[in-house]
C-alpha cells in the first residue's frame, strides 16, 4: 500500500531549520544536515543509521557517520522522522508529511510493508481515554513472514518431500 503524502505547511528542511533554531541553545543549520534531509525526504523508505551513510556516500554526498547519528536523532526530536525499533538496528521513516500508520515486517527478508486501519487507531484511542492517558504517538510493528518469501518456503518444502 503506497501512503499518501499529507499536506505541510513547511518543507522538510525549514522545520529541520526552525527546530535548530528554537532551541534553548540554537543550533547552525551545516551543509552536511542539508545533504541529509535532502536526501532522506527525496523519497520514502525505511533505512537504518548505516544504509544511509552508504547511499550517501555512492551519492556523493559526504557526511561523517557521527553526523549522521546525531543529526538523526535530532530529526526525530523534531518530528520529522520516526524511529521503529525492529531488532539490532534502528529504522528510521519519513513521520513529518505522512499520516499516521502501523508496519508489518518480514522477519526473513526484512521487508516493511504500511498499512492503515480506522480499527486500531480507534482501539488505541479508546485504551488512551479508558486510563486518561495522554498519547503523543505510537509505533505497532506486527512481526511475521511476508507473502513472497511464504511462497518461496512452501515451494521448498514440498520440494524436500520428493
Amino acid at each position: 500500500m503506497e501512503l499518501t503524502a499529507v499536506a505541510v505547511s513547511q518543507s522538510p528542511e525549514e522545520k529541520f531549520r526552525e527546530f535548530l533554531s528554537s532551541r534553548p541553545r540554537p543550533q547552525r543549520y551545516t551543509d552536511q544536515q542539508r545533504d541529509m534531509v535532502r536526501y532522506i525526504f527525496s523519497k520514502h523508505n525505511h533505512f537504518d543509521a548505516d544504509t544511509l551513510c552508504e547511499e550517501m556516500r555512492q551519492k556523493g554526498l559526504n557526511v561523517s557517520r557521527a553526523t549522521v547519528y546525531r543529526t538523526l536523532t535530532k530529526l526525530v526530536d523534531a518530528g520529522l522522522l520516526r524511529c521503529l525499533e525492529t531488532g539490532p538496528k534502528k529504522k528510521y521513516e519519513h513521520d513529518y508529511g505522512y499520516p499516521q500508520h502501523e508496519h508489518l515486517q518480514c522477519q526473513l527478508c526484512g521487508k516493511m510493508i504500511e498499512f492503515q486501519n480506522p480499527a486500531i487507531e480507534s482501539v488505541i484511542r479508546d485504551v488512551c481515554r479508558t486510563h486518561n492517558f495522554h498519547m503523543n504517538g505510537h509505533t505497532f510493528v506486527i512481526r511475521g513472514t511476508c507473502s513472497e518469501c511464504n511462497r518461496s518456503r512452501v515451494t521448498k518444502r514440498r520440494l524436500d518431500l520428493i
